[in-house]
């Protein structure tokens, strides 16, 4: 691989291990994949803004780098000495501060890693999402982005592809807006748990036809691993395993699960019941994975999202 420093890459009795410097590796989805990168044989340096963070990631074996998307030469230093960058810090939707100024310091935090990858040929792999894209069309890793008010992170997946006829193998992960599985405490069926639970209903908007795609979090992981490999520069990867889950579906097995009846609102009692997901809620989100598969042989394998919801252990950690 052209351009790895003296420590980007050590040569073992298996072969070459990858040393990949991954930002919001102790997040939901960071965390999972860290520990597929690990189990794969690489080495991994977590970026780490707190002494808990820190902590965590020496327990799990991984190389602390401290800093946060705000300390920009951090970043660099990260990247400079890696082999190949995934950056996986994504802003939550319940999180207080201002989401565009989050895209905002996500975006000036891409570029300056971007800047120090360019020309090396290493991998940089970014998180992205599907949701918001082309609103009742099926969306594919080859659509034309349009811009929206659910997209807000568009120009950091601009920036990063963009990167692939300057020297970088960049790409995008896509996840789907449900990225569901153990460990999930404040994705969207949590906080749906939480408005069923203080409504006394589990609703749907209209008929819940629109559909939301969907994701194992153990899926994805291994999808941030095959784009990092063997993505092509400058491409889009759907972390989508189902295509689109009707949004009754999740409602009703929520509302079994909890005892609650399910129940359809009108358009305009969205918002008084689900409040900050009202946006969302109604939002027909169809999209494929049908190139991922074929171009890096991903095999989604896990349960489904209302198989998952039907387990159980949403409840358990909503309780």
């Amino acid at each position: 691989m052209p351009g790895l420093s003296r420590r980007g890459a050590i040569q073992s009795s298996e072969g070459l291990i990858v040393r990949v410097f991954v930002a919001g590796a102790t997040g939901y989805v960071g965390s999972a994949i860290v520990r597929d990168l690990l189990a794969a044989g690489e080495e991994v340096v977590g970026l780490a803004r707190s002494d808990a963070s820190a902590r965590a990631l020496a327990r799990a074996g991984v190389e602390v780098h401290r800093g946060d998307l705000g300390d920009l030469e951090s970043l660099r230093c990260g990247a400079a000495e890696a082999a190949g960058v995934v950056f996986a810090a994504n802003q939550h939707i319940s999180e207080t501060t201002d989401p565009a100024a989050r895209a905002r310091v996500e975006f000036d935090a891409v570029e300056a890693i971007g800047a120090v990858l360019e020309g090396t040929g290493k991998p940089f792999v970014v998180t992205s999402g599907v949701i918001g894209r082309t609103p009742g069309r099926l969306l594919t890793e080859e659509t034309p982005a349009v811009p929206t008010a659910a997209a807000l992170r568009l120009p950091v997946e601009r920036s990063v592809l963009a990167l692939g006829a300057r020297g970088v193998r960049s790409s995008s992960v896509r996840l789907a807006p449900t990225v569901h599985g153990r460990g999930d405490a404040r994705g969207f069926v949590p906080m749906l748990i939480g408005i069923a639970r203080a409504q006394g209903v589990s609703a749907f908007v209209g008929d819940g036809s629109n559909r939301w795609p969907s994701v194992h979090r153990e899926d994805a992981a291994v999808l941030f691993r095959l784009a990092l490999r063997s993505a092509s520069p400058g491409t889009a990867v759907h972390a989508v395993a189902e295509e689109g889950v009707p949004f009754r579906d999740i409602a009703e097995a929520i509302g079994f699960r909890l005892g609650l009846p399910s129940v359809s609102l009108a358009a305009e009692e969205a918002d008084g019941h689900f409040g900050l997901l009202a946006p969302l809620v109604s939002l027909d989100n169809p999209a494929s994975n049908a190139l991922t598969r074929e171009r890096l042989g991903w095999a989604p394998s896990r349960p489904g999202l209302i198989a998952d919801i039907e387990a159980g252990h949403y409840f358990e950690d909503a309780a």
